[in-house]
Protein backbone atom coordinates (compact mmCIF):
# COMPACT_ATOMS: atom_id res chain seq x y z
CA UNK A 1 0.00 0.00 0.00
CA UNK A 2 3.17 1.94 0.44
CA UNK A 3 4.45 1.80 -2.86
CA UNK A 4 0.80 2.11 -4.58
CA UNK A 5 1.01 5.38 -2.38
CA UNK A 6 3.67 7.01 -3.69
CA UNK A 7 3.40 5.34 -7.38
CA UNK A 8 0.49 7.09 -7.50
CA UNK A 9 2.00 10.21 -6.68
CA UNK A 10 4.48 10.16 -9.10
CA UNK A 11 1.39 9.38 -11.75
CA UNK A 12 -0.72 12.41 -10.64
CA UNK A 13 2.46 14.57 -11.64
CA UNK A 14 2.53 13.18 -15.12
CA UNK A 15 5.83 11.26 -14.26
CA UNK A 16 4.66 7.84 -14.92
CA UNK A 17 1.18 5.77 -15.98
CA UNK A 18 0.82 3.38 -12.98
CA UNK A 19 -1.09 0.04 -12.77
CA UNK A 20 -2.08 -2.34 -10.34
CA UNK A 21 -2.01 -5.86 -10.35
CA UNK A 22 -3.66 -7.90 -7.01
CA UNK A 23 -2.61 -11.35 -6.62
CA UNK A 24 -5.47 -13.80 -4.89
CA UNK A 25 -3.90 -16.79 -3.82
CA UNK A 26 -6.56 -18.36 -2.50
CA UNK A 27 -4.78 -20.17 0.65
CA UNK A 28 -6.74 -18.09 3.02
CA UNK A 29 -10.65 -18.17 3.94
CA UNK A 30 -12.04 -14.62 2.64
CA UNK A 31 -9.30 -13.73 0.34
CA UNK A 32 -11.30 -13.15 -2.09
CA UNK A 33 -12.76 -10.10 -0.25
CA UNK A 34 -9.57 -8.99 0.63
CA UNK A 35 -8.42 -8.75 -3.12
CA UNK A 36 -11.95 -6.59 -3.98
CA UNK A 37 -11.39 -4.25 -1.54
CA UNK A 38 -7.38 -4.29 -2.17
CA UNK A 39 -8.51 -3.10 -5.88
CA UNK A 40 -11.13 -0.67 -4.54
CA UNK A 41 -8.31 0.94 -2.75
CA UNK A 42 -6.22 1.45 -5.57
CA UNK A 43 -8.58 2.40 -8.09
CA UNK A 44 -9.22 5.14 -5.39
CA UNK A 45 -6.13 6.00 -5.56
CA UNK A 46 -6.38 6.65 -9.31
CA UNK A 47 -3.81 4.04 -10.22
CA UNK A 48 -5.26 2.58 -14.14
CA UNK A 49 -5.54 -0.36 -15.02
CA UNK A 50 -5.73 -2.33 -11.66
CA UNK A 51 -5.93 -5.85 -12.56
CA UNK A 52 -7.35 -8.67 -10.08
CA UNK A 53 -5.82 -12.49 -10.71
CA UNK A 54 -6.61 -15.41 -8.65
CA UNK A 55 -4.31 -18.08 -9.27
CA UNK A 56 -3.91 -21.52 -7.91
CA UNK A 57 -1.06 -22.77 -5.60
CA UNK A 58 0.18 -25.48 -6.85
CA UNK A 59 2.00 -27.16 -3.19
CA UNK A 60 3.56 -30.44 -5.08
CA UNK A 61 7.38 -30.63 -4.60
CA UNK A 62 7.39 -26.83 -2.43
CA UNK A 63 6.79 -24.91 0.53
CA UNK A 64 4.25 -23.10 0.58
CA UNK A 65 5.94 -19.91 0.48
CA UNK A 66 7.83 -20.89 -2.49
CA UNK A 67 4.63 -22.29 -4.19
CA UNK A 68 2.82 -18.92 -3.92
CA UNK A 69 5.87 -17.09 -5.16
CA UNK A 70 6.11 -19.42 -8.42
CA UNK A 71 2.26 -18.90 -8.78
CA UNK A 72 2.18 -15.08 -8.62
CA UNK A 73 5.08 -14.46 -10.78
CA UNK A 74 3.67 -16.69 -12.75
CA UNK A 75 1.06 -13.97 -12.87
CA UNK A 76 2.79 -11.12 -12.77
CA UNK A 77 4.73 -11.82 -15.39
CA UNK A 78 1.24 -12.86 -17.35
CA UNK A 79 -0.53 -9.16 -16.67
CA UNK A 80 3.09 -7.11 -16.85
CA UNK A 81 3.33 -8.80 -20.72
CA UNK A 82 0.09 -8.40 -21.67
CA UNK A 83 -0.41 -4.44 -20.94
CA UNK A 84 3.40 -4.11 -22.14
CA UNK A 85 4.59 -2.54 -19.13
CA UNK A 86 7.86 -1.05 -18.88
CA UNK A 87 8.42 -2.24 -15.28
CA UNK A 88 6.91 -4.22 -12.15
CA UNK A 89 7.25 -2.55 -9.03
CA UNK A 90 7.56 -4.58 -6.07
CA UNK A 91 7.17 -3.76 -2.25
CA UNK A 92 10.43 -5.38 -0.20
CA UNK A 93 11.75 -3.61 1.93
CA UNK A 94 14.99 -3.23 4.52
CA UNK A 95 13.55 -5.93 6.92
CA UNK A 96 12.69 -8.15 3.93
CA UNK A 97 16.30 -7.79 2.90
CA UNK A 98 17.65 -8.66 6.35
CA UNK A 99 15.47 -11.69 6.52
CA UNK A 100 16.86 -12.99 3.19
CA UNK A 101 20.11 -12.74 4.26
CA UNK A 102 19.94 -14.94 7.72
CA UNK A 103 17.78 -17.07 5.66
CA UNK A 104 20.58 -17.83 2.97
CA UNK A 105 23.04 -18.34 6.36
CA UNK A 106 20.94 -20.71 7.51
CA UNK A 107 21.37 -22.62 4.04
CA UNK A 108 25.48 -22.45 3.83
CA UNK A 109 24.24 -20.68 0.80
CA UNK A 110 27.17 -18.68 -1.45
CA UNK A 111 27.76 -15.11 -2.44
CA UNK A 112 24.58 -15.01 -5.17
CA UNK A 113 22.22 -15.88 -2.10
CA UNK A 114 23.98 -13.55 0.64
CA UNK A 115 23.29 -10.68 -1.40
CA UNK A 116 19.62 -10.85 -0.89
CA UNK A 117 17.28 -9.43 -3.56
CA UNK A 118 18.31 -7.54 -6.04
CA UNK A 119 16.70 -3.83 -6.38
CA UNK A 120 16.36 -4.62 -10.58
CA UNK A 121 15.78 -7.86 -12.39
CA UNK A 122 14.36 -9.40 -14.98
CA UNK A 123 12.16 -12.68 -15.19
CA UNK A 124 11.49 -14.32 -18.56
CA UNK A 125 11.92 -10.29 -20.17
CA UNK A 126 9.62 -8.51 -17.53
CA UNK A 127 11.72 -5.83 -15.52
CA UNK A 128 11.38 -6.13 -11.77
CA UNK A 129 12.10 -3.17 -9.64
CA UNK A 130 12.48 -3.39 -5.79
CA UNK A 131 11.94 0.74 -4.91
CA UNK A 132 11.97 0.46 -0.93
CA UNK A 133 14.77 -2.10 -0.18
CA UNK A 134 16.00 0.94 1.64
CA UNK A 135 13.08 1.71 3.29
CA UNK A 136 11.51 0.22 6.61
CA UNK A 137 8.88 -1.95 7.04
CA UNK A 138 7.95 0.53 10.00
CA UNK A 139 8.56 3.60 7.49
CA UNK A 140 5.75 1.82 4.93
CA UNK A 141 3.61 1.84 7.94
CA UNK A 142 4.03 5.23 8.48
CA UNK A 143 3.18 6.39 5.19
CA UNK A 144 0.09 4.44 5.01
CA UNK A 145 -1.02 6.27 8.71
CA UNK A 146 -0.20 9.61 6.91
CA UNK A 147 -2.09 8.36 3.59
CA UNK A 148 -4.99 7.34 5.85
CA UNK A 149 -4.55 3.88 4.18
CA UNK A 150 -5.76 0.86 6.80
CA UNK A 151 -3.04 -1.96 4.95
CA UNK A 152 -4.00 -5.93 5.30
CA UNK A 153 -1.94 -8.18 7.39
CA UNK A 154 -1.77 -11.40 6.33
CA UNK A 155 -2.29 -13.82 9.07
CA UNK A 156 0.86 -16.08 7.73
CA UNK A 157 3.45 -13.50 8.19
CA UNK A 158 2.77 -13.98 12.15
CA UNK A 159 2.83 -18.16 11.59
CA UNK A 160 6.21 -19.17 12.84
CA UNK A 161 5.90 -22.28 11.71
CA UNK A 162 7.20 -20.69 8.57
CA UNK A 163 10.94 -20.09 8.70
CA UNK A 164 10.72 -16.63 7.33
CA UNK A 165 8.16 -15.68 10.01
CA UNK A 166 10.34 -17.54 12.74
CA UNK A 167 13.21 -15.11 11.92
CA UNK A 168 11.18 -12.13 11.80
CA UNK A 169 9.37 -12.18 15.07
CA UNK A 170 11.64 -14.44 16.87
CA UNK A 171 15.63 -14.21 15.49
CA UNK A 172 15.74 -10.81 14.72
CA UNK A 173 14.69 -9.59 17.56
CA UNK A 174 16.84 -11.97 19.90
CA UNK A 175 19.76 -10.07 17.59
CA UNK A 176 18.89 -7.06 18.12
CA UNK A 177 18.68 -7.52 21.75
CA UNK A 178 21.78 -9.27 22.47
CA UNK A 179 23.87 -7.36 20.17
CA UNK A 180 22.42 -4.10 20.02
CA UNK A 181 20.23 -2.35 17.39
CA UNK A 182 20.85 -2.01 14.24
CA UNK A 183 21.68 -6.06 13.14
CA UNK A 184 19.23 -5.21 10.13
CA UNK A 185 20.75 -2.25 8.77
CA UNK A 186 24.00 -4.32 8.70
CA UNK A 187 22.51 -7.47 7.05
CA UNK A 188 21.09 -5.37 4.71
CA UNK A 189 24.15 -3.17 3.66
CA UNK A 190 26.05 -6.71 3.74
CA UNK A 191 23.42 -7.54 0.98
CA UNK A 192 24.34 -4.40 -1.15
CA UNK A 193 28.36 -4.95 -0.90
CA UNK A 194 27.72 -9.16 -1.50
CA UNK A 195 25.60 -8.16 -4.80
CA UNK A 196 28.29 -6.30 -6.98
CA UNK A 197 30.75 -8.69 -6.06
CA UNK A 198 28.30 -11.77 -7.05
CA UNK A 199 27.83 -9.55 -10.31
CA UNK A 200 31.33 -9.51 -11.10
CA UNK A 201 32.42 -13.03 -10.41
CA UNK A 202 29.14 -14.72 -12.25
CA UNK A 203 30.40 -12.40 -15.00
CA UNK A 204 33.97 -13.83 -14.67
CA UNK A 205 32.37 -17.29 -15.07
CA UNK A 206 30.21 -16.84 -17.58
CA UNK A 207 34.06 -16.27 -19.29
CA UNK A 208 35.53 -19.19 -18.39
CA UNK A 209 32.73 -21.41 -18.72
CA UNK A 210 32.74 -19.67 -22.63
CA UNK A 211 36.18 -20.48 -22.61
CA UNK A 212 35.90 -24.14 -21.29
CA UNK A 213 33.22 -25.06 -23.51
CA UNK A 214 33.40 -27.56 -26.28
CA UNK A 215 31.57 -29.15 -29.28
CA UNK A 216 28.99 -31.39 -27.94
CA UNK A 217 28.66 -34.62 -29.60
CA UNK A 218 24.83 -34.62 -29.51
CA UNK A 219 22.72 -30.79 -29.79
CA UNK A 220 21.29 -31.56 -26.77
CA UNK A 221 24.14 -31.79 -24.15
CA UNK A 222 26.50 -29.26 -22.75
CA UNK A 223 30.58 -30.52 -22.97
CA UNK A 224 33.20 -28.63 -20.97
CA UNK A 225 37.00 -29.42 -21.45
CA UNK A 226 38.42 -31.36 -17.76
CA UNK A 227 41.79 -28.98 -18.15
CA UNK A 228 39.91 -25.98 -18.59
CA UNK A 229 37.81 -26.53 -15.98
CA UNK A 230 40.74 -27.47 -13.52
CA UNK A 231 43.00 -24.88 -14.31
CA UNK A 232 40.03 -22.65 -13.39
CA UNK A 233 40.32 -20.52 -9.72
CA UNK A 234 38.02 -22.42 -7.56
CA UNK A 235 35.53 -19.50 -7.21
CA UNK A 236 35.10 -19.98 -10.96
CA UNK A 237 35.32 -23.93 -11.13
CA UNK A 238 31.58 -23.94 -9.15
CA UNK A 239 29.91 -21.30 -10.78
CA UNK A 240 30.99 -22.98 -14.65
CA UNK A 241 29.70 -26.39 -13.40
CA UNK A 242 26.33 -24.82 -11.92
CA UNK A 243 25.95 -22.74 -15.35
CA UNK A 244 26.64 -26.39 -17.30
CA UNK A 245 23.84 -27.92 -15.00
CA UNK A 246 21.75 -24.60 -15.73
CA UNK A 247 22.69 -24.84 -19.22
CA UNK A 248 21.59 -28.50 -19.75
CA UNK A 249 17.96 -27.63 -18.26
CA UNK A 250 18.48 -28.62 -14.76
CA UNK A 251 18.65 -26.70 -11.70
CA UNK A 252 21.98 -24.54 -9.63
CA UNK A 253 23.23 -27.29 -7.66
CA UNK A 254 23.36 -27.30 -3.88
CA UNK A 255 26.10 -27.05 -1.89
CA UNK A 256 26.91 -31.06 -1.26
CA UNK A 257 25.75 -31.86 -4.88
CA UNK A 258 28.08 -29.14 -6.32
CA UNK A 259 30.89 -31.02 -4.24
CA UNK A 260 30.55 -33.63 -5.55
CA UNK A 261 30.32 -32.62 -9.41
CA UNK A 262 33.60 -30.43 -8.13
CA UNK A 263 35.39 -33.59 -7.25
CA UNK A 264 34.12 -35.69 -10.22
CA UNK A 265 35.42 -32.56 -12.27
CA UNK A 266 38.85 -33.01 -10.91
CA UNK A 267 39.18 -36.91 -12.48
CA UNK A 268 38.39 -38.20 -8.62
CA UNK A 269 36.17 -41.54 -8.66
CA UNK A 270 34.77 -43.54 -11.58
CA UNK A 271 33.71 -41.63 -14.54
CA UNK A 272 30.18 -41.58 -13.94
CA UNK A 273 27.61 -41.67 -14.55
CA UNK A 274 26.76 -38.24 -11.76
CA UNK A 275 23.66 -37.29 -10.82
CA UNK A 276 22.34 -33.83 -10.66
CA UNK A 277 19.23 -31.81 -10.29
CA UNK A 278 16.17 -31.24 -12.68
CA UNK A 279 17.64 -34.50 -14.06
CA UNK A 280 20.93 -34.14 -15.52
CA UNK A 281 23.33 -36.52 -15.78
CA UNK A 282 27.15 -36.05 -15.91
CA UNK A 283 29.42 -37.96 -17.62
CA UNK A 284 33.32 -38.01 -17.36
CA UNK A 285 34.42 -38.84 -21.21
CA UNK A 286 38.19 -40.26 -22.15
CA UNK A 287 40.64 -37.41 -23.47
CA UNK A 288 41.23 -36.61 -27.07
CA UNK A 289 43.17 -34.39 -29.26
CA UNK A 290 40.83 -31.65 -28.55
CA UNK A 291 40.75 -32.12 -25.04
CA UNK A 292 43.88 -34.14 -23.06
CA UNK A 293 41.92 -34.33 -20.09
CA UNK A 294 39.01 -35.55 -20.97
CA UNK A 295 35.21 -33.94 -21.09
CA UNK A 296 32.52 -33.29 -18.99
CA UNK A 297 29.56 -34.16 -20.78
CA UNK A 298 25.75 -32.98 -19.46
CA UNK A 299 22.69 -34.74 -20.48
CA UNK A 300 19.11 -34.13 -19.76
CA UNK A 301 17.76 -36.98 -19.36
CA UNK A 302 13.93 -35.84 -18.94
Amino acid sequence: MALAAAAAHLARRGAVRVGAAVIDHQMQPGSHEVAGATVRILEDMGLEPVISRRVTVDRVGYGPEMAARLARYAALNDIATQLRADAVLLGHTRDDQAETVLLGLARGSGTRSLSGMSPRHVIEGVLYLRPFLNVTRQETETICRVEGLDPWYDPSNSDTTLMRSRIRHRVLPFLEEHMGPGVSNALARTASVLEADADFLDEQATEFFRRARVEPAASSSVELDCLAVQEAPAAMRRRMLAQACVATGGETPTFERLSALEGFAMGYGAAGPLQMAGKVTVWRRRGDKLCVKGRLEFQNTE
